[in-house]
């Protein structure tokens, strides 16, 4: 007889609206108030305070946007060493509890307690952790606790800020399919309105499709999908993974054919590719532009600088730069994708450029 699948205790630690809750902590006049960390004339909102998200303001939004939502929206400049600061003491709290620690970003990570629990239960031990983020920095945490990465993520979000939330093992099929499908960690805008297009609204949907349904209609990832539609999630917690390159794309609905229309897609990759560098304290010297034509034919191009690239603006103005020589074809283009390599710490040099990004006010 077969010993019993072991189950695992993950936890996800999410800071709840982290850069911004640094600056209402540290300046008593921003409590309460919408601020947003980023600056006011160009570029995009870094975070945004709760305060501020009541009124439809959120991260990667345009500045000029998020003003216009909120007229009384204060914006603030970002202070990079602080929040890697404030970090590093957040991951010393968690390297207590166990050493196998996946940060995603400076303010979110992946915890495996299941050999680490010494009697205590990991919702015990995700309170502790709250409350020793609360106590060390005067900041709030929000966690999920369950069996897998895909569960733990989504139950960190449901009772932000401030939250914790469990999804025990007999209960994570059903949880997963009573959420909306653009709830799932893995499941971008693109992809949710291919689903969507499909007929696949909810989890309980996806969870209907076969295996074979969903590998043909997308590809490798569709086993993934089968999985988490049925709470299954077999991914390890990674401590030493180092991340070699940070990247975005989007599939369009129609076939690009016109050149300022694929430069305007370029700009929101830009904004988050170079939002995800920002947050994991990472510059890099490699831009990569990927390009899927309508008969799905796919190409890349690189350009590779001699010092890190300088801010969002220049990796845009590159990624541009090499598309304009292979964009004209009769088919069309159904895909673009930046990619920011040859990764590194950003240290002093490269910081002045990364606050460059939101051009402070």
């Amino acid at each position: 007889m077969s010993e019993p699948e072991r189950i695992r205790r993950i936890v996800h630690v999410d800071m709840d609206a982290f850069f911004a809750s640094v600056e209402q902590r540290d300046n008593p006049d921003l409590r309460g108030q919408p601020v947003a960390v980023g600056g006011i004339q160009r570029g995009v909102v870094a975070a945004a305070s709760y305060e501020a998200r009541r009124f439809g303001v959120r991260s990667a939004m345009p500045s000029m946007r998020a003003k216009r939502l909120c007229p009384d929206l204060i914006f603030v400049k970002p202070r990079f060493e602080v929040y890697k600061s404030v970090s590093q003491q957040i991951r010393a709290i968690f390297a207590d509890y166990t050493p196998l620690i996946e940060p995603l970003s400076l303010d979110e990570a992946y915890l495996d307690l299941t050999d680490y629990l010494d009697g205590r239960t990991a919702t015990r031990i995700a309170q502790e952790i709250r409350a020793r983020i609360r106590e060390v920095t005067g900041l709030t945490a929000s966690a999920g606790v369950s069996y897998n990465k895909f569960l733990a993520k989504l139950a960190s979000d449901q009772r932000k800020p401030d939250g914790l939330f469990v999804i025990p093992p007999e209960a994570g099929a059903e949880f997963v399919q009573s959420l909306p499908i653009g709830r799932f960690h893995g499941v971008g805008p693109a992809t949710a309105a291919r689903m969507e297009s499909h007929g696949i609204l909810t989890g309980a949907d996806l969870a209907r499709q076969s295996l074979e349904f969903l590998t043909a209609r997308f590809g490798k990832s569709g086993t993934y999908y089968w999985n988490i539609a049925r709470g299954i999630d077999t991914r390890e917690v990674k401590p030493d993974r180092i991340r070699k390159s940070i990247g975005a794309e989007n599939t369009f609905f129609g076939d690009l054919r016109d050149i300022s229309a694929a430069h305007a897609e370029l700009t929101p990759l830009a904004d988050k590719v170079w939002r995800h560098a920002v947050a994991s304290g990472k510059a890099g010297r490699t831009v990569t532009l990927k390009v899927k034509y309508g008969d799905f034919r796919q190409i890349t191009r690189a350009k590779s600088l001699p010092r890190p690239v300088a801010g969002r603006d220049e990796m845009l103005e590159i990624a541009r730069e090499l598309l304009e020589p292979v964009f004209a074809d009769p088919h069309g283009v159904r895909l673009l994708g930046i990619t920011l390599s040859a990764l590194e710490a950003a240290g002093a040099e490269t910081a002045p450029r990364q606050l460059g990004l939101f051009d402070q006010a």
